[in-house]
């Protein structure tokens, strides 16, 4: 095994050993191993159950239809007007998770390939993400649904969404990136990650809204400490018209920009020693 590291730092030395943004660049050009390894594993899933790739479905409606009829009713709110709310929230919170709980453990689960010398680390973060977006994928059937059944649905926002997709997705691979180089190191990371997504979509305003909890109050402090309150805020509040507080933008910039500096510093301080770690 030493062996294979040390022929695996090479491999990786010649690409140049922890360059986080010619890695990722040289990834992006080259997509047939992360984008399609990341289909064709969600394809091998579906065609072991009987409805197939419908079953990908089932998430979004059960969220969507099923919390929002529960829980819109205990606050007074018609279906149509909390499925869209829910909808929107949900299918960020899904995306990000997602990216960050399947990076937890991505070195680790592609051992095999890293020890045979594949150590372009960032092909293994963009198969993290592919897998995020087919997630945010199988939520726009009910999501659009959803939009259809609101009553005010604001066209500038419906263009402005695109835009909160990329910044969304640029912190999904800098938390990717953290989270992904943590977990080569400590592998039981992605249980605790997996364990404490529950409370983090409790504590961010999906299934209710934010003016609930005020900022004066403990409980409110904390759910605007969440990071994942300003990432749903940003894409949902223009959709919807829901206000949205320069706070808010304020927070998810600050974030983005400190991310990826973490993110490039870590991948160039840590990633050569992933092959040892795993």
């Amino acid at each position: 095994m030493t062996a294979t590291a040390s022929r695996s730092s090479r491999v990786m030395g010649r690409g140049g050993q922890g360059a986080f943004w010619s890695e990722l660049a040289a990834s992006w050009r080259n997509p047939e191993f992360w984008a399609l390894s990341s289909w064709l594993e969600i394809l091998a899933k579906a065609r072991k159950s009987r409805f197939g790739i419908l079953w990908l479905l089932a998430p979004s409606i059960v969220y969507v239809y099923g919390l929002g009829s529960f829980f819109g009713g205990m606050q007074g709110r018609s279906l149509s007007e909390f499925a869209a709310h829910i909808a929107l929230g949900a299918m960020v919170f899904r995306t990000v998770i997602s990216a960050v709980i399947n990076s937890a453990n991505v070195f680790s689960s592609n051992f095999s390939f890293i020890m045979d010398g594949h150590v372009r680390l960032t092909d293994y973060l963009m198969q993290s993400l592919a897998k995020a977006f087919f997630d945010l994928c199988m939520y726009l059937p009910v999501t659009i649904l959803a939009l259809c059944m609101f009553p005010d649905v604001h066209l500038v926002g419906l263009l402005l969404a695109p835009l909160a997709l990329i910044v969304i997705f640029i912190n999904g691979l800098w938390m990717g990136t953290v989270f992904a180089l943590v977990g080569a190191r400590y592998t039981d990371l992605g249980q605790l990650v997996g364990n404490v997504s529950i409370f983090l979509f409790l504590l961010t305003p999906i299934i209710w809204y934010p003016d609930q909890l005020p900022a004066s109050s403990e409980r409110g402090q904390l759910m605007r400490f969440n990071p994942f309150f300003h990432l749903v805020t940003l894409f949902r509040a223009p959709v919807l018209g829901e206000p949205m507080s320069t706070a808010s933008i304020i927070y998810v910039a600050v974030m983005t920009i400190l991310g990826l500096f973490l993110a490039t510093f870590l991948y160039r301080r840590y990633a050569r020693f992933v092959p040892l770690w795993i």
